[in-house]
């Protein structure tokens, strides 16, 4: 266990899994000791079994079944084996000695074993281990090439019939179904290594067709069955080059596995199989996939393997048809084709592109805020500062927020234009503060603006005349405080009486928050006494909300 330190464990977990693993010590159950490894079992919410490397040096390693484990984090309940572990750390080495003894002994009885007697215990075995018969069946019926039964002991294996619960897989059983559906693709895997990849081509497939039909039917939360899915992909790949199919065939059928339901698992992609297909079938997928395509330009699984095949070719004007056919009304589409094209080392055609995008938008309001960003920088880095004004300028007419605002008054200051731009800005903003409507219910982006601006006297006087919702308020007596202290106060006392009503800390916090603004107003204004006053009147008022009376304690209220 040399290097195995709580410092690595903590460096691998992280500080929080680590803390969180305290919790835990009193939940392990060790199960086995052995040469270099240790296995137990942590009882959180469910119980968990774990496989720790005690030979992992200053970086441990090891697995556990839990969700957040079994994406391949050192988890928790792995640092509280390792925590385990270490406690023992003097009766460990005498353990992992007996078990290297223990291996070895087992490794020379077994070698001094007739054929007869390694027959008669391997069948004993078989009668006592359900799993060692079926995965020993497999391996059995491929070794004599009956597909036949390799068939059936594959749809046994993927069958979710023994795990369902009113014809669905609960997470809590889905796991266990993994593990069994990874023993039907390990079946396949193997025909492959003895000699017959042929029938691995054809069960492969078969498999794929069966996972997509119960795919719905499992609570894959943990990521499982997706792992199945890659691993079969693989399993299929290897099939291909072992076996050598038809080029134009094996690309007819990578073209509508792609594009149908059943790729969501397995995620073939065409271009790993190049080496198989070679010239001549990779020339197929790509007539096959425009053959589609030209079908169905809208389609997402055609765009993209159009869009995968043409960037493989570095064919960018193939990636731009593809886009340019199913273009998107908020001009994100004329993005990507921009960025397509500046990567390609054409910047002008990009320009235009983007140009495009803001022509064409169906609406100016929702015009891909990304786009506006991506042109106002191509004119800023170019020095041309003036139309990234307009582009803003525009952009802020369409969408009168105080984002919008603030990215106007950014690229206008960096040009020189600002008080012209703010005057025209302000002016469409008190249009809009001018026809307030019943269903509107945040207060005028004038006054935001304005505060954003600094502009706090303008902003209270806008607020007086249009009207501003309980936050814009509030920020406006936090910041006139100083120069209108009896104003403030009347808004945060209107602000705090329909708190007063409420209970909860996050209401009490909001109630110090307006008391403590009180006081600087009445400090202010020399009336400490008439503060004093209110507050104990409210104290009485409401002296059994013991978590508002501690909160006012805490702030000397």
């Amino acid at each position: 266990m040399t290097g195995f330190t709580e410092t690595g464990l903590r460096a691998i977990a992280g500080p929080r899994s680590f803390a969180r693993a305290q919790d835990y010590l009193d939940a392990v159950t060790v199960t086995e000791i052995g040469d270099g490894w240790i296995t137990a079992t942590v009882h959180g919410t469910h119980p968990y079994a774990v496989k720790l490397s005690l030979d992992g040096g200053e970086k441990p390693s090891g697995e556990c079944d839990c969700p957040y484990g079994l994406e391949g984090n050192f988890c928790k309940h792995l640092v509280a084996v390792g925590l385990t572990a270490l406690s023992r750390a003097e009766s460990l080495p005498k353990q992992r000695t007996r078990a290297r003894t223990r291996a070895r002994g087992l490794d020379a009885w077994l070698a001094a074993l007739s054929r007869e007697e390694l027959l008669a215990l391997v069948r004993e075995q078989l009668r006592e281990e359900p799993q060692l018969r079926r995965r020993l069946e497999l391996r059995a019926a491929g070794a004599r090439g009956d597909l036949d039964e390799v068939r059936a002991r594959v749809r046994e294996l993927l069958d979710i019939g023994p795990f369902a619960r009113y014809g669905y897989v609960e997470y809590s059983d889905a796991h266990a179904y993994g593990e069994q559906a990874a023993q039907a693709v390990s079946a396949i895997t193997a025909l492959t290594a003895v000699g017959r990849p042929a029938d691995a081509l054809v069960l492969s497939r078969e498999a794929m067709r069966l996972l997509h039909a119960v795919q719905e039917s499992i609570d894959d939360s943990d990521g499982r069955l997706g792992e199945v899915g890659a691993d079969l992909a693989q399993a299929h790949l290897d099939a291909c080059r072992a076996t050598r199919p038809d080029p134009e065939e094996l690309a007819a059928w990578l073209v509508e596995h792609v594009l149908g339901d059943t790729d969501d698992l397995t995620g073939i992609d065409p271009l790993d199989y190049e080496d198989v297909l070679g010239a001549r079938g990779m020339a197929t997928v790509r007539r096959l996939a425009v053959e589609a395509w030209g079908a169905n330009r809208s389609g997402w699984a055609e765009k993209y393997l159009m869009e995968r095949l043409a960037k493989a070719g570095g064919d960018v004007d193939a990636v731009v048809a593809v886009h340019a056919a199913d273009l998107v009304p908020d001009g994100s589409t004329h993005l990507l084709i921009a960025r397509e094209l500046d990567t390609a080392g054409r910047p002008d055609e990009a320009l235009r592109w983007a140009e495009r995008g803001v022509e064409e938008a169906e609406d100016p309001a929702f015009t891909a805020t990304a786009l506006i960003d991506y042109l106002c920088e191509r004119h800023s880095r170019a020095g041309r500062l003036r139309q990234a004004v307009a582009v803003r300028r525009d952009h802020f007419a369409a969408r009168r927020t105080l984002a919008a605002y603030r990215q106007l008054r950014t690229v206008a200051q960096a040009a020189g234009l600002w008080d012209a731009e703010r005057d025209t800005a302000l002016a469409l903003l008190r249009a809009d503060a001018g026809q307030r409507t019943p269903y509107r219910y945040e207060g005028p982006v004038l006054i935001d603006a304005l505060l954003d601006d600094g502009d706090v006297e303008a902003a209270w006087q806008a607020a007086t005349e249009t009207g501003a919702d309980d936050r814009q308020w509030l920020t406006l007596a936090d910041r006139s405080r100083p120069g209108r202290p009896a104003d403030a106060l009347r808004v945060y006392l209107r602000l705090i009486e329909p708190l007063l009503k409420e209970t909860g800390n996050a209401v009490y916090e909001q109630v110090a928050s307006l008391l403590l603004g009180m006081r600087a107003c009445h400090q202010r204004l020399r009336t400490q006494a008439d503060f004093m006053e209110y507050v104990t009147a409210l104290r009485a008022a409401h002296k059994r909300k013991r978590n508002l009376m501690r909160l006012l304690d805490e702030h000397g209220l």
